[in-house]
């Protein structure tokens, strides 16, 4: 009789077996953690260069991302630089000279850094966006971007919109 009594225990124990499953929840909490902690620090390395809506930027093959640097703005009024106003845009424009003074004291606020791999420990103050209305006639354009050579910029890039199917 003691053999009956095992037997029904153990077809008690296995009817509960078969009832309970259990779910071993803490490698997916550890799966969902590192997903939330990649999601947060990707988020976070987003450039978005400034682009007032008074401005439509030409079209233009992209190669490569911008990095974050000093941004000048042209707009068909003012000469930004990091959304602070400079001087106006007629002002630079009747300017019969090569560089723009105000503009170039505005770019000499910004820090003078070493030029990376160069071993002749030369000084420059990095890189700039150039950010400007299509509309803006080139001679302008030229005056702002020698300005930004003669400030030490070792980098020049002005800001386009990437023009569909392009990518070669």
């Amino acid at each position: 009789m003691s053999s009956r009594r095992r037997e029904r225990r153990t077809e008690k124990a296995v009817r509960r077996k078969k009832g309970a499953v259990a779910i071993n929840i803490v490698s997916l909490i550890d799966i969902f953690a590192i997903l939330v902690f990649y999601l947060l620090v990707n988020a976070l390395v987003v450039e978005v260069i400034p682009s007032p809506r008074s401005i439509k930027l030409p079209e233009s093959v992209i190669k490569e991302q911008p990095r974050p640097t000093v941004t000048i703005i042209v707009t068909a009024e003012d000469i930004l630089v990091d959304n602070r106003s400079v001087m106006s845009t007629a002002q630079a424009l009747k300017a019969d000279v090569k560089l723009l003074p105000a503009l170039k004291s505005a770019l000499l606020l910004a820090p003078l850094m070493q030029v990376e791999g160069d071993t002749q420990n030369r000084l420059t103050r990095g890189e700039v966006n150039i950010v400007a209305d299509k509309s803006i006639p080139y001679s302008l354009l030229k005056k702002v971007m020698a300005t930004c050579s003669d400030t030490r910029f070792a980098r020049i890039s002005l800001a386009v919109v990437e023009k569909k199917g392009g990518g070669e």
